[in-house]
């Protein structure tokens, strides 16, 4: 009996010791990568507000997991991606895990005349309930996020410089 109390007393105690820890961490976790790139605003659009053009850049569009719906839908993965907003300057996406969890992505251009480059700003946001192992769990996100980030906006950057040399 004074075993089970103890063991009761333990995971109640360690479950009070996750939860205050969680409520350090905030409830919305923001991922962020940027990246410049010598073309026009106009062109980095076309290629980012649909989605039949992200295999040009995105890594694993052409797998056959992915099924592009429409110029705003896809399965890639087992996650849904609609695009919902679409601007001169940004491109909003909603990313749907199987456990209906759901990330905004948001990709932003802004023009630097100066500098004759477009910085491309893209960022994952997730909203995070009060539960400990749903707060821990996103401390994982830039690790596992910000490479392939990283990595897409590279090849974008890399996409599009070349396709403007051949011009």
């Amino acid at each position: 009996m004074k075993l089970l109390k103890l063991g009761l007393i333990s995971v109640v105690f360690l479950f009070a010791l996750a939860t205050a820890i969680g409520a350090l961490l905030p409830s919305k976790v923001l991922v962020s990568r940027a990246v410049n790139i010598k073309a026009p605003v106009t062109q980095i659009q076309a290629e980012i507000k649909d989605i039949e053009h992200w295999k040009n850049w995105v890594e694993g569009m052409r797998d056959t997991i992915v099924r592009i719906r429409s110029a705003q839908e896809a399965v890639i993965g087992k996650s849904e991606v609609r695009i919902t907003q679409v601007s001169d300057s940004m491109v909003v996406s909603e990313w749907i895990s199987p456990q209906k969890k759901m990330q905004i992505s948001t990709i932003r251009l802004l023009y630097q005349p100066q500098q004759a480059v477009t910085i491309v700003q893209w960022q994952f946001e997730q909203s995070v309930g009060w539960l400990p192992w749903e707060k821990l769990g996103t401390m994982m996100n830039d690790k596992i996020l910000g490479p392939m980030m990283e990595k897409n906006l590279e090849q974008l950057r890399q996409y599009l410089e070349a396709k403007n040399s051949n011009l």
